[in-house]
């Protein structure tokens, strides 16, 4: 059985143009979303993907109307092919009930890939070429290392309370206590193995 989806993003579009062109296509049932397709509770898609049965077919005018971005696409193309579910698409052309269908979506999927594996490359390229320039990633310390040892000898003095002293360095308690076992790590003497 074909199965309509018809979505619009905005209050001015309308659906018409979309509910002709599946009823055209054959579609027995269309269901319709009117809300963006960022926003990801669509109550029409998920009655659609409900209604629809194994060996069924999910028609869409445009691939932009189930999905707002290849990965999201590719990821409803698997749960659909998971239920034996075909994708058709008016306006691409495109029906993964097919073998050349299914190529295609499988193309889309390693370019996706090779796009994200490019990301994660240039990110490390970008973070090793700032290390070599001596820039650190991270954020930066709340304290410079004077203050850390004048909030530890604060600390040590205990005139003042974990609040007070927080207070007075501008820092959160979880700051404080990480600064002063990072001061008790370093005080720590060194046992040699090998007398």
């Amino acid at each position: 059985m074909l199965i309509g989806y018809a979505r619009i993003s905005t209050d001015d579009q309308n659906l018409d143009l979309q509910i002709d062109a599946l009823t055209q296509a054959n579609c027995k049932c269309i269901f319709k979303d009117s809300q963006s397709g960022a926003k990801a509770a669509r109550a029409g898609l998920k009655e659609a993907l409900d209604y629809a049965r194994k060996g069924d077919t999910l028609v869409i005018w445009r691939l932009d109307r189930l999905s707002r971005s290849l990965k999201d696409l590719i990821e409803m193309v698997i749960q659909l092919e998971s239920r034996e579910i075909a994708l058709k698409s008016l306006h691409e052309s495109l029906d993964t009930s097919s073998s050349s269908g299914k190529l295609i979506f499988h193309v889309f999927g390693a370019l996706a890939e090779f796009e994200q594996n490019l990301i994660r490359e240039r990110t490390q390229a970008g973070l090793q070429a700032a290390r070599a320039r001596g820039r650190l990633g991270g954020r930066p310390k709340s304290l410079s290392n004077d203050k850390q040892a004048l909030a530890l000898k604060l600390y040590e003095q205990k005139e003042h309370t974990i609040a007070q002293i927080c207070q007075m360095m501008g820092i959160s308690k979880p700051t404080l206590y990480k600064y002063i076992a990072a001061q008790k790590t370093k005080l720590k003497p060194q046992i040699n193995p090998n007398p």
